[in-house]
Parts: C-alpha cells; structure tokens; sequence
C-alpha cells in the first residue's frame, strides 16, 4: 500500500489571533498538492478558531494531550474536548516537551495510546540528542523510545505518524543530511517490521522534523523511506505551502 505524503506544520507556542488568521487565509486559498496530508497545530488557545476558518481537508492537531479522561487535572486538555471541538490530531513525544518538560517514555506512551485508543490520531515523535549522536547511540535511543510505545500500543499503530526530530537539528538550521535522515528512517521501519509486523512497517508513516525548509525539502522528500515532514518555524511562513507541495 502506498503511503500518502503527510506535513504536519507545529506551531509551538507562537502566533496570535491576527497571524494565525493570517496563515489560515493563506492555506485557503493556496493551491496545496491533493496527495499530500496536512495537518496544522497551532496553541491550544486557537484550536477552535483554526478548525473553524480552515477548509476541512486540512487537519488540526493539538499540541498535548492528557491520558484521563477529564477531571481535576488543571491545564491539561482531554481527548473528548479535542473531539467535541473537531480536532483529530495531537503530537506527543516532541523533544520539547521530553527535554524542557521532562515528559518521560512511558509518559509519552501512555499518553498515545490512551488517544489513539479513543479516536485521535498521534504525530509521534522521537529523536537523539547531539551528545548521543556524537557517540553513535542514535539508533539505539530511538529503538529505546520506540520500545516504549510499543510495550502500552501493542500491534495497533493505525492511528501513529513517526516523527524523527533529530534535537540538535530542531530549530537550530542544521539539517541532518537526505543520507543521515535517511538511515534513521529506515532503520525505524526495520525495527517496526522486527517488533511490531510487516503491516506496520509497510503503512505507518515516518516524517522528518529538524529545520526543514523550502530549500531542503525536495532533495528530503525524494528518499525511500521519508514520508513527508513535521515542521517547525517554517510552518508560520508563506514557504509552507512550498513544503506541502514538495512532493509534486
């Protein structure tokens, strides 16, 4: 089965209401590559005005999501309240929020099962840091965190998009070469057909995040096993539209 080309454009903790309005008219009336999914996640605060203005073959995804149902868990937002507002995606496990919010593995992976089991789909990300690719730990770290999820989600990786983000590339303009990402990305579908099945391997998408641009995305999207990308500062400009189109 072919995979179909996924961008996903993270907004971190960026925006307000005139510049996302902004992007989201943007993204409207941009010619975008019908072969290629897109998926947007802005702050929770715009969720609801993102989801409302944008035309509907875009996705929205939240930026976290929590692991109960509801409840006395302040700050947190629950899988029913992204449901109930029409958001179908959240990202987990960005080095962001496993770094500066020392979210754990298994927190990361609860986390994802809980929403995957209940209807949200996940950009599941994962990733070393420049001290682990230094020492030529890269594949053994992200088999780690892989292994983590696999131990909560069991064979049932439908509703998971990887998302490799090398941390010492993240925001930093470095880019791991087309050959580096490459690697990495094979080698987290070998893992997935050793560990998980030939069926996971063969349909779960593995984006690359770290630093992606208009000016590297091509070369990027034409490897094997790169299935599109998580985007960073690049998804709050008007060269998005040239990423998502990348694979034309």
């Amino acid at each position: 089965m072919a995979r179909k080309f996924f961008v996903g454009g993270n907004f971190k903790m960026n925006g307000t209401i005139s510049s996302v309005k902004e992007i989201v008219n943007n993204l409207n009336n941009a010619q975008l590559d019908s072969n290629t999914e897109t998926v947007i996640a802005p702050p929770a605060l715009y969720l609801l005005l993102v989801r409302e203005n944008l035309k509907k073959e875009i996705g929205v995804a939240a930026q976290n999501v929590y692991d109960k149902p509801n409840g006395a868990f302040t700050g947190e937002i629950s899988v029913s309240q992204l449901q109930d507002s029409g958001i179908a995606w959240t990202i987990l496990g960005h080095s962001e929020r496993r770094t500066i919010l020392r979210e754990s593995d298994e927190v990361v992976a609860s986390k994802t099962k809980y929403a995957s089991d209940n209807g949200v789909s996940v950009i599941w990300c994962c990733g070393e840091s420049l001290e682990e690719r230094e020492a030529g730990k890269t594949l053994d770290v992200i088999a780690g965190q892989l292994a983590a999820l696999k131990k909560q989600l069991g064979s049932d990786w439908s509703r998971i998009v990887v998302a490799y983000e090398p941390i010492w590339a993240i925001g930093t303009g470095k880019v791991a070469t087309t050959q580096q990402a490459q690697e990495v990305h094979a080698s987290i579908r070998a893992w997935l057909k050793k560990e998980v099945s030939d069926k996971a391997a063969d349909e779960t998408r593995i984006l690359y995040g770290g630093s992606v641009s208009e000016k590297n995305c091509k070369d990027l999207s034409k490897e094997k096993d790169i299935d599109g990308f998580l985007v960073g500062g690049a998804s709050l400009k008007p060269a998005f539209v040239d990423i998502i189109n990348s694979n034309l």
